[in-house]
């Protein structure tokens, strides 16, 4: 055992766990990451799958078609499956920072429902 001052001691063994809890942290946020990349990667297949076979628009005429709906800058998309359609996702922030999410129907362009978030 080292000779330190009790308070000095203290101040290490805070630093050790403030280090410990940088570190979880640091490792929660790449899994995280890492998570959201495969997501985006399972969705492009998806996308690009139902795309070839006719069952959805590419992403970029949707986007051109709902313009004048979406009402701000979009900051995130999925891609998936529900009630046996293929719905795209959009996250978007409104002029006055809302954050709302619109459902649409990837076939169609028609959105589905616009939901605050």
């Amino acid at each position: 055992m080292t000779n330190l001052p009790l308070p000095r001691r203290t101040t290490l063994a805070g630093l050790g766990l403030g280090s410990a809890a940088a570190f979880l942290a640091s490792a929660a946020a790449h899994g995280a990451e890492a998570d959201r990349a495969q997501r985006r990667a399972r969705d492009h297949e998806r996308a690009r799958q139902a795309l070839e076979r006719g069952e959805a628009l590419p992403l970029a005429e949707i986007l051109s078609r709902l313009r004048p709906e979406l009402g701000g800058e979009v900051v995130g998309v999925e891609f998936e499956r529900e009630d046996g359609r293929w719905i795209y996702e959009f996250k978007v922030i409104e002029p006055h920072g809302r954050l709302v999410e619109l459902e649409v129907d990837a076939a169609t362009a028609r959105v589905l429902r616009r939901k605050p978030e």
